[in-house]
C-alpha cells in the first residue's frame, strides 16, 4: 500500500479512534487499512518484523460483521477495544504469526495459540497487525538483532529507538499504530518511550493479571522482573490500553480525565542511581533540564516537591547483572545454534552457565533484600521523580560495535534509573518533557523523566503524566 492508501478520516488518537469505531463513523477495515498503509510507507524504520495483513483484514471484517448485527443500543456492550489496530512484540506468541524472539539461534514457529496477554487484548476487540522488532531474547536496551533490520528512532532514524519494545515505540511514535502493548523487565517499555518521545507505563507486578502466569519470583527466587504495559502518545491513550490489559475498562481513563483535580502529593526528587557504585553515571545537560523542568511543573500543579536523600545498596549492580543474565543458563539450544547468537548473548550465556546454582541463588536473595529496601525508601513519598535517560539515544550500531562488557556498561549508563523499579515490583511511568536540539543532526530529540509510584498507583501515575504533558500544550 502507498501513502495515498492512508485514510485521513481515521483519527490518530487511540481514544478518538475507539470512539469513532464504536459509533460506526470508521469501520474496523478502514482503520486496519489505514495503519497498514502507514506501516508500508515507513518500512525504513524497521519497526515491524512481520506484518500479518491478510489475517488482520479478516479479523477487521469479522469485527465489522459483529458490529452490523447489533442494534444501536446493543453496541454499548461492544468489547472496549473493538476494531482497534495494535501489534505485539516478537517475544510473545500471536496465533498465525511466527515467533522469532529476535534470535537466529532459535526456531521460528508459527504460533498455534495466543500468549495469555495477547489473548486478553484479542478478547477486548483489538486487531493485531503483526510483530514488532526486539533485541535478541529481549535482553537489550536497543532493538537490533541478526534476523531483521534494526528499529530506528522516528525523531532521528540514525539513532536507536531503544529496547526491548523498540519496534513498538517506533511504530507508535511514527503513527504506524495508535497505541501498542510492550513488556518491561529492566526498562523495556520506559527506555524506548523516553527515546521516542512517548508515554510508557510500567505497571507494578500483578497489576496486569497475566504477568503473574509464572508466579512472583523467577526460577532462582529473585523478584520476577517482566511486566506488560502500554506505549502511547498521550496519557489518555495509555490509560485506554492499560485498562484493557488489566481487565478494568474505563478505570484509569476516568482518572486521567479527572487529572486536574490531583493535588498535594509528596514527591521526592533524586538523581541517585544504584549503578553509581561501580562507575560514574553521566547526566547530559538536556536530560538534567528535562528532570528539573518536570519537578517545576509538578510544583506548579500543586504538589509538594522536595529533594530525596536516597542511598542504594552497593550490591545492586553485581546482583542485578547476575540476576538479569541468570535465565540464559536455562536456555536450551540445538547443536551448533550457539554460534548464531550475537556475541553479547553468547558471552553472557557462557558466564551464566559457568556460575554455580548457589551463586545464582545468592544473587536472587540479594535482589529480594534490595527490593525491600527500595520499597522502604521510596515509600516515604507518594511518588519519586528521577531523570529519564541520561543522554540522547546512541546511534544504531553503536552498542553492537562494542565488546559485550562495554555494551552492557553503556546500557546501564544510558538507562541508569529503570531496572531498579523492576526489582522493586512497583509501578513507574516515563513521560516526555522537553524537545531539545539534536546535537549531531537536524531537528529535535525528546528528553523525559520517570515517576515511580506506590503499589497500585498506576492510575495516579497516568494522571501525573497528563498533568506534565498538558503543561506543554
Amino acid at each position: 500500500m502507498s501513502r495515498s492508501s492512508a485514510n485521513p478520516s481515521v483519527p490518530e488518537s487511540a481514544v478518538a479512534l475507539r470512539d469513532a469505531l464504536r459509533r460506526g463513523e470508521v469501520s474496523a477495515r478502514e482503520a486496519v487499512e489505514h495503519f497498514l498503509a502507514r506501516i508500508a510507507d515507513r518500512s525504513d524504520l524497521g519497526a515491524f518484523v512481520a506484518v500479518t495483513a491478510e489475517q488482520a483484514l479478516a479479523e477487521a471484517d469479522a469485527a465489522d460483521e459483529r458490529f452490523a448485527a447489533l442494534s444501536e443500543d446493543e453496541r454499548a456492550a461492544l468489547p472496549p477495544l473493538h476494531g482497534l489496530p495494535i501489534a505485539h512484540k516478537d517475544l510473545v506468541d500471536v496465533t498465525g504469526a511466527p515467533t522469532t524472539m529476535g534470535s537466529a539461534a532459535l526456531p521460528h514457529p508459527v504460533a498455534e495459540r495466543d500468549h495469555p496477554g495477547v489473548a486478553v487484548l484479542r478478547a477486548a476487540g483489538a486487531v493485531s497487525l503483526g510483530k514488532t522488532q526486539v533485541p535478541e531474547l529481549g535482553l537489550n536496551a536497543y532493538s537490533e538483532n541478526l534476523i531483521a533490520a534494526p528499529a530506528r528512532n522516528p525523531l532521528d532514524p540514525e539513532r536507536t529507538a531503544g529496547g526491548s519494545s523498540g519496534g513498538s515505540a517506533a511504530a507508535v511514535a511514527a503513527g504506524l499504530l495508535p497505541v501498542a502493548p510492550g513488556s518491561d523487565g529492566g526498562g523495556s517499555i520506559r527506555i524506548p518511550s523516553l527515546a521516542c518521545g512517548l508515554i510508557g507505563l510500567k505497571p507494578g507486578l500483578g497489576a496486569v493479571p497475566t504477568d503473574l502466569e509464572h508466579g512472583p519470583v523467577d526460577d532462582f527466587g529473585a523478584p520476577r522482573l517482566p511486566v506488560t504495559g502500554p506505549i502511547a502518545r498521550s496519557a489518555e491513550d495509555a490509560a485506554l490500553l492499560f485498562d484493557a490489559m488489566a481487565g478494568s475498562p474505563g478505570t484509569a481513563l476516568a482518572a486521567v480525565r479527572a487529572a486536574d483535580g490531583l493535588r498535594d502529593l509528596r514527591i521526592g526528587v533524586s538523581a541517585a542511581s544504584p549503578f553509581e557504585t561501580v562507575h560514574p553515571i553521566p547526566l547530559w545537560p538536556g536530560a538534567r533540564l528535562a528532570w528539573e523542568t518536570a519537578a517545576e511543573r509538578l510544583a506548579a500543579a500543586g504538589h509538594r516537591v522536595e529533594a530525596a536523600g536516597l542511598r542504594y545498596d552497593p550490591r545492586y549492580a553485581e546482583a542485578f547483572g547476575t540476576g538479569w543474565m541468570a535465565g540464559l543458563s536455562l536456555l536450551e539450544l540445538a547443536e551448533g545454534a550457539q554460534e548464531r547468537l550475537i556475541p553479547y548473548t553468547r558471552v553472557f550465556r557462557e558466564r551464566a552457565l559457568a556460575r554455580s546454582r548457589d551463586a545464582h541463588l545468592e544473587a536472587a536473595s540479594a535482589l529480594q533484600e534490595i527490593a525491600a529496601d527500595l520499597r522502604r525508601q521510596w515509600g516515604a513519598y507518594d511518588v519519586v521523580l528521577t531523570p529519564g535517560l541520561t543522554m540522547p539515544p546512541p546511534r544504531v550500531g553503536a552498542f553492537l560495535a562494542l565488546d559485550p562488557d562495554d555494551d552492557y556498561r553503556l546500557q546501564c549508563e544510558w538507562a541508569a534509573y529503570t531496572s531498579m523499579v523492576n526489582v522493586s515490583g512497583l509501578p513507574a511511568i516515563a513521560v516526555p518533557i522537553l524537545d531539545v536540539p539534536n546535537p549531531t543532526g537536524s531537528g529535535t530529540l525528546s528528553m523525559g523523566a520517570q515517576l515511580i509510584g506506590r503499589a497500585g498507583s498506576e492510575a495516579q501515575l497516568l494522571q501525573l503524566a497528563a498533568q506534565l504533558t498538558r503543561a506543554t500544550s
